[in-house]
Order: C-alpha cells, then sequence, then structure tokens
C-alpha cells in the first residue's frame, strides 16, 4: 500500500450536526481505516506515470497544421474533428478524451470541450511528478459524515457551469438537492449524476486559504429520500494540480455556509 501523508489535526469544535446517529468507537475506527485505504488510493491514483500530476502542456487546435513537442505528426482541428499526422481523424462526443502514445514515453490526449479539440501532454519526467509527496488532508471526524434528505426532482434536470478555464462549460444531469443541518445552519446543495455515482461541487469559507478554490465530493446514489455525504473525502479537483485542467466550477448557490475543515486542503 502506497504510503499515507498524516492527516493534519486542525479543525475547531462545533456542535453535532444534525441528521445523522451518533456513531460508536467501533464504528468511528471503521470510518478511519476505510479513510486511509481510500486516501492511499487516491496518492497511488495522482502517482500514475500519465496522471493528472504528468500534465506539462495543453494545446488548443484549429485549423492550421502545427507541431508540439513530444507530439508525433502535425496537429489541427475541422471542427468536428482532431486531425493528426497522415490525416488520422478522431471524433470524440463532448466531455470525451482519448489516450495517444507520444514521444518518448509521453501520452498524448485528444480531447474536446466545448465543442474546441486540445492535446494534453502527459509526461512521465513532469517536475511535479516527481516533487509530489502526497495530499494534505484535515483530521477524520465522524461528525461530517452526514445523512441529508434528498429531494429528487420528477426528471433529470440538465444544467451548465463554468470550467477552470474561461471560455469553457460543463453539462449535468442533475437529479435533486440533498438537505442537511451543519452546525445547526441550514444546507441546501444540488447533486447531479456521474456514472453510477452521484457528485456534489461546492463552495465554502475554507476556499482559497486552508482549501483549493472549490471541492467536490462523490457518494452512492439516493436510497430513497436519504443520501450519505462524507466530507471527510471531499477532494480537490484536477485543477487545483495542474494549471491544464478544464475541471467544472460549483452550480450557483452550491455553497456551504459553514468551513468545512474536512477532506482535502489546499495542495499548493
Amino acid at each position: 500500500m502506497v504510503a499515507t501523508a498524516p492527516p493534519v489535526v486542525d479543525s475547531p469544535v462545533y456542535e453535532p450536526f444534525e441528521g445523522r446517529t451518533p456513531m460508536t468507537t467501533v464504528e468511528d475506527e471503521a470510518l478511519t481505516t476505510a479513510w486511509a485505504a481510500w486516501h492511499a488510493d487516491r496518492e497511488a491514483a495522482l502517482r500514475h506515470p500519465h496522471g493528472w500530476l504528468s500534465v506539462t502542456a495543453l494545446h488548443w487546435l484549429d485549423g492550421t497544421p502545427r507541431a508540439f513537442p513530444g507530439v508525433p505528426g502535425e496537429w489541427s482541428t475541422t471542427g468536428t474533428a482532431a486531425r493528426g499526422s497522415g490525416g488520422a481523424e478522431h471524433t470524440l462526443a463532448e466531455a470525451a478524451s482519448t489516450l495517444l502514445d507520444g514521444e518518448d514515453g509521453i501520452k498524448v490526449e485528444v480531447l474536446r470541450r466545448t465543442g474546441r479539440y486540445g492535446l494534453r501532454v502527459r509526461d512521465p519526467r513532469s517536475p511535479d511528478l516527481a516533487a509530489f509527496t502526497g495530499v494534505p488532508a484535515f483530521e477524520v471526524r465522524p461528525r461530517w459524515v452526514v445523512d441529508a434528505e434528498f429531494e429528487a426532482f420528477d426528471q433529470p434536470r440538465p444544467i451548465v457551469v463554468g470550467a477552470a478555464r474561461d471560455g469553457l462549460e460543463h453539462r449535468f444531469q442533475a437529479l435533486g438537492h440533498a438537505r442537511f443541518v451543519l452546525a445547526g445552519e441550514s444546507q441546501r446543495l444540488l447533486v447531479h449524476e456521474s456514472g453510477d455515482q452521484v457528485q456534489v461541487l461546492f463552495h465554502d469559507a475554507t476556499n482559497g486559504t486552508t482549501t483549493a478554490p472549490w471541492r467536490t465530493l462523490f457518494a452512492d446514489r439516493p436510497a430513497g429520500d436519504r443520501l450519505r455525504l462524507d466530507f471527510n473525502r471531499a477532494v480537490n479537483l484536477p485543477s487545483a494540480f495542474t494549471p491544464y485542467g478544464t475541471c467544472p466550477v460549483p452550480p450557483q448557490g452550491n455553497v456551504v455556509t459553514v468551513p468545512v475543515e474536512a477532506g482535502e486542503r489546499r495542495y499548493r
């Protein structure tokens, strides 16, 4: 197992959160053990030779064929496809990407964002990857596990949010709202679909100081009208690790009104 960065103990005392039955000591220990394994997997993924810390460039394509360092041949776009050396075309759905072999162990990610095609270079010799020593995190605390009331929409609703890079946007299917209470304050967050899970993008008062500008967490799909959110597993998006991320920002109003001193801390 990959060694984890020790959790940082730096959290004020809050009153117990409503909406969750207090855990026993055994359950507390199980929560911490499960989190440690999850965190180790998280850091192992970031250490992958072609993971987010390996990204060294993002090139947007236009109609003029151009060469880029580490990328074989010349690349351009027809508007509906990315065109590589030899005229090979790559047609992608919106928000999709595919990995191709580059030069000297580099992987070239062909991507499409908001109708634009680009190339992201993933180099296993990246200085950011070499310097990585782990992701700092707050101490795991049971009070950050919340059993929220889930208010489902009659039908999923399409939403559009901005991105870490200007001019881009992301589209999701919103499923409903999670309602819960933290430190005596009512919270309401929009929940959207993410594969076989759900996702919550959120802001809170720690953003930009002890945490990234925004964070996200994933959860199992709601069981009826209940949705368990574990803020101990709130994570930084790729844009917190690399300037070449195109990550979505939280929907308007997805703000937790108390400082969420749980989950991953600011990376740098």
